[in-house]
């Protein structure tokens, strides 16, 4: 005998297992006896004695091995001697690198010469690979996992197709020559991209491998005995690549190449051009195409243009919107994988079956359609990254995460067990008795039992999770359970299929005030010509949204207002029909719409105007928490860095719909009394600010990539010495909603110099077209409409002066030429972006301003002239007045005047009192003098809440767009008095003459 008896193990082995292990002992010892004969022939050592020389640790993974896998056994039955090498290679521990896998059979491929003999040789490298990895599977050195397995067989098939392919274009190129060249001189190979498990880099034990083949550009070869068009010699490759690993020799079979993927199928041609592709998907490219889409990677011949062409191919896999229908075709694949399966009788697949490997790969790959447009980092081909990465986007918690990761691991090693008996594809649980002894022992499960009642428990918690992302929202429980059911109804109104005597009573049931109107309304929709219109699947999903959004219309505190606000949204998305897909998926996110439309005008019209804002409906977490200012610098930072940094036209998209979704988020916590007024006002100055500080980000990026740096006045290198000053509401940090934005900007370069880049312009020039560059980044008008107004007229000397002034110019002005209410505008300055020591210096020079001392008689009288001016352009007309008109803002009494005695104490006071100086915001300002006794506490105190009961007043006033009706002439008695006592009463002087001076816009 050529092995003692008790060389393997069988204290790990069970008992049904000893027979057939003691047979496949027997064939070994012929298969050593006969490799010692051969041994013996040529003189070499004997084989057996490499065997017997083997530790009891590692007859101990022998035993196991070979008690599990027929595969593993026969392999060595045939090539006893493959132990050994595979020992010595280290692969029975870890698995070689790519680079070493490919180096082993280059080696073995230069030594043949034609195509059978380089089959022979793939085949017999597949094998021995293949020996080393269900070794390393079952036995599972330190660190080893499931993972591991799947990654180093995809390795493996990567390393058989590139030296396949790299054997075949040489051997064939005397015949057929190469390519030609593409346009830019770059040589053309063909190719190669990895679908399905092998594009994930997870490819099971015994798995096809599903391939696209390609080509970058027409032409003719070139060097070859005959020519060949490109499309012609790329499908003869092709056809050569599928033989040289799928053909089945007396060595077996490498990989089963699988073709189907490719556009059109088994009836479309086996190679296409980057630009057949490319049309294809655009014109005819069908749902499970772009889930098939998300698996390509490159994985042979020319990478880099496997990479080009997939990211050409991009916009048709992934969305820039949420794309909620990719969930109603992942559910019909769903139900006609599970048609085939109870036809099949195929309950005991784990693939396929309920709670199996495809359901936990569905509910990845959907969250990937629906929002890896958005989310850039779901553009990941693989599921274990994928997965890991869904917790922090928000999309799966991370509970679940946790649960669904071991469970699919556990599932992928029962499929690698059942493959590693006979190297077979399949997923079906066997039914013989030492077969599941054999996969039990391959577990380190305790027996068949005790693996069958952990799989039950596993696949049950998958369905539940598959379940909570991927069923249809109409088979819930509350939903159409009964031909007379709510459901049934609302959707027969809906289709208009009831009377109108039936459609009033349902609706006047449901709370309607006014249900001929409403149904009249909903007809309107469903007889429009943009509804009929509708494609086949955009009317389907319309046609399951409506009872849905009906339902939720009804639940709503005012049905006929609710109604009216959210039609023309539905309207404004039929032909974007994934919003009607992700309303109909979400039925809490239409209870927000809902709730948002019946309480403000002004956000139902936003979201109209912008549908990409249904998105923000899905996470309640943020909608109605707006985010602080260092977060939403965070999240428009990572919003933008997914965008490529040439793509200006997707980063001024991105920057719209980043300023529209944190505005819905204020105004929704507005509406539902989750902020104060004064944080309103606080979150909405903090998403400006952001806005502007990436907006001149970006504008001096494109700048000094032009011109280079502006140089200083000391000849160094400049970073940024540029600052954008806010005014008014925005330097005062009391934006509305609907504000415009008050801006000035300014420098501290050298006045003299010039950039330093190859294209130098002066410096003056620069900051310019800087300021021009930030002015259209602001304003230009994009799909999602523009950032903000901007209004330039408070720089020195307005519409007449610079757009951008320097430090020195911006003081000089002011200390010399600026009117009393150009420094009452300064009062409300603050620098809001740009370089931090400018910053600094800005704010010394506006103090300097601001507290000069001033004659106080000129500075009142200056200051009512002013006022009464602008009550006249701007405050309600005579007539108004007479009929009991009150302009909240303009007219005596009103925010302005609170305005001016605020500046007004700073202007008058500042020299004594510098804390005055700080602040640029009334609320603070009225505080200060309060808190240093230059106002009584009680008028400080009456001043702060006029003035926040006004404001409010506005925000409530832009969100419902109604007029202000409140009564405020208590609070405008007060504003008055106060007025009256600290500057009409308190100067006999009579005003100077200040009808030549400007009104102040």
């Amino acid at each position: 005998m050529a092995l003692p008896d008790g060389f393997l193990p069988l204290i790990e082995i069970p008992h049904r297992l000893h027979a057939p292990l003691g047979e496949i002992s027997r064939r070994l010892n012929e298969a050593l006896e006969r490799a010692d004969a051969r041994a013996r022939q040529q003189d070499n050592d004997p084989l057996s004695e490499t065997w017997q020389a083997l530790g009891a640790a590692r007859r101990e993974q022998l035993a196991r091995v070979l008690a599990v896998s027929t595969f593993a056994a026969d392999t060595l039955v045939h090539y006893p001697e493959w132990l050994a090498s595979l020992d010595a290679n280290g692969e029975l521990e870890s698995a070689p690198s790519p680079r070493l896998l490919g180096q082993w059979l280059e080696e073995a491929l230069g030594e043949v010469n034609d195509e059978a003999a380089m089959q022979a040789v793939v085949r017999r490298f597949r094998r021995e690979r293949m020996l080393g990895i269900v070794w390393r599977d079952l036995t599972r050195p330190p660190g080893t996992t499931m993972w591991d397995t799947a990654g180093a067989v995809s390795r493996l098939a990567e390393v058989c197709l590139e030296g396949a392919l790299g054997w075949l274009e040489a051997h064939l190129a005397t015949r057929w020559g190469r390519p030609a060249p593409r346009a830019d001189g770059t040589p053309q190979r063909l190719v190669v991209l990895g679908m399905g498990k092998l594009g994930a880099g997870e490819l099971n034990l015994s798995s096809d491998i599903d391939l696209i083949f390609a080509f970058p550009e027409k032409g003719v070869t070139e060097g070859g005995k005959r020519e060949f068009e490109h499309q012609e010699y790329f499908t003869k490759l092709g056809q050569k690549l599928i033989a040289a690993l799928d053909a089945v020799t007396a060595d077996g079979f490498a990989f089963r190449v699988d073709m189907r993927l490719r556009p059109l199928g088994d009836g479309g041609p086996l190679v296409g051009s980057f630009a057949m592709l490319a049309s294809y998907y655009q014109d005819q490219g069908r749902e499970w195409e772009r889930y098939a889409m998300l698996k390509a990677r490159p994985v042979a011949g020319d990478l880099d243009a496997g990479h080009e062409l997939l990211a050409s191919l991009s916009p048709f896999v992934y969305r820039k919107y949420l794309d909620f229908g990719a969930i109603e075709s992942l559910r019909e694949m769903k139900a006609m994988i599970n048609r085939e399966v109870k036809r099949r009788g195929m309950d005991d697949n784990i693939k396929l079956g309920r709670g199996g490997i495809r359901e936990v790969e569905f509910v990845v790959q959907a969250f990937q359609l629906i929002r890896g447009g958005r989310d850039t980092e779901l553009q990941v081909t693989s599921l274990k990254t994928a997965l890991e990465r869904l917790p922090a986007l928000g999309l799966l918690p991370q509970q679940v995460v946790d649960e669904l990761t071991p469970d699919y691991v556990f599932l992928r090693d029962l499929e690698h067990a059942i493959q590693a008996l006979e190297d077979r594809q399949t997923q079906a649980l066997p039914h013989d008795e030492c077969q599941r002894e054999r996969i039990a022992l391959a577990l380190d499960m305790e027996d068949w039992p005790a693996l069958m009642a952990r799989l039950s428990e596993l696949r049950a918690r998958v369905r539940g999770h598959f379940d909570a992302v991927i069923a249809d929202p109409e088979e819930g429980e509350d939903v159409e359970e009964a031909d007379g059911s709510a459901y049934a109804e609302l959707r027969a109104l809906w289709r208009g299929e009831l009377s109108e005597e039936e459609a009033a009573a349902l609706l006047e049931t449901a709370g309607f005030a006014e249900p001929a109107r409403a149904d009249r309304r909903l007809a309107a929709l469903r007889q429009s010509r943009a509804v009929q219109g509708m494609q086949r699947i955009g009317f389907e999903r319309l046609d399951a949204l409506m009872p849905l959004l009906l339902d939720a219309v009804i639940e709503s505190d005012a049905p006929d207002t609710v109604l009216e606000r959210v039609l023309p949204l539905i309207e404004s998305v039929l032909r974007r029909t994934a919003y009607l897909a992700l309303l109909r998926e979400n039925q809490d996110a239409l209870g927000h719409l809902m709730r948002l439309c019946g309480a403000s005008p002004w956000i139902a019209e936003q979201i109209a105007r912008h549908p990409i804002l249904l998105d923000e409906l899905l996470t309640p977490s943020t909608l109605y928490t707006p985010a602080d200012k260092s977060r939403l610098a965070d999240e428009l930072r990572q919003a933008l860095g997914r965008i490529p940094e040439d793509d200006e036209e997707a980063q001024l998209e991105a920057l719209r719909v980043f300023k529209h979704a944190q505005v819905l988020h204020v105004a929704a916590s507005d509406i539902v009394g989750t902020r104060a007024l004064m944080k309103v006002s606080d979150y909405l100055t903090f998403i400006a600010e952001v806005v502007l500080e990436q907006v001149l980000a970006m504008a001096w990026k494109h700048l000094t990539r032009k011109h280079g740096y502006p140089r200083r006045r000391d000849g160094s290198h400049g970073e940024t010495d540029f600052i954008i000053v806010g005014y008014g509401k925005l330097g005062g940090i009391e934006l509305g909603y609907s504000s415009d934005l008050d801006l000035v900007f300014i420098h501290d370069a050298a006045s003299q110099g010039s950039t330093d880049g190859e294209r130098p312009i002066d410096n003056p020039v620069f900051f310019t077209r800087l300021g021009q560059r930030i002015i259209h980044l602001l304003t230009a008008v994009t799909p999602a409409g523009a950032l903000y107004e901007v209004d330039m007229r408070l720089r020195p000397s307005g519409n007449a002066g610079l757009l951008v002034s320097t430090l020195e110019a911006f003081a000089d002005y002011q200390r010399r030429e600026a009117w009393t209410w150009e420094h009452q505008a300064l009062v409300r300055a603050r620098a809001v972006a740009g370089d931090t020591a400018l910053v600094q210096r800005f704010d010394a020079v506006r103090r300097e301003v601001l507290g000069q001392a001033r004659e106080l008689p000129a500075l009142r009288e200056q200051v009512i002239k002013m006022r009464h001016k602008m009550r006249d352009h701007l405050g309600s007309s005579a007539v108004a007045k007479q009929a009991g008109a009150f302009d909240l803002k303009q007219d005596a009494g009103g925010m302005v005047d609170i305005e001016f005695l605020c500046q007004y104490a700073v202007l008058a006071m500042g020299s004594d009192c510098e804390p005055l100086l700080v602040y640029s915001d009334n609320m603070r300002i009225l505080e200060t003098l309060e808190e240093h006794e230059l106002l009584p506490a009680e008028d400080a105190r009456g001043l702060r809440e006029t003035y926040l009961a006004y404001r409010n007043a506005f925000h409530r006033a832009a969100l419902t767009k109604e007029a202000v009706e409140a009564d405020f002439s208590a609070q405008r008695e007060r504003v008055s008095r106060l007025w009256q006592r600290l500057l009409e009463d308190a100067g006999s002087t009579p005003p100077p003459d200040t009808s030549h001076q400007e009104t102040p816009q």
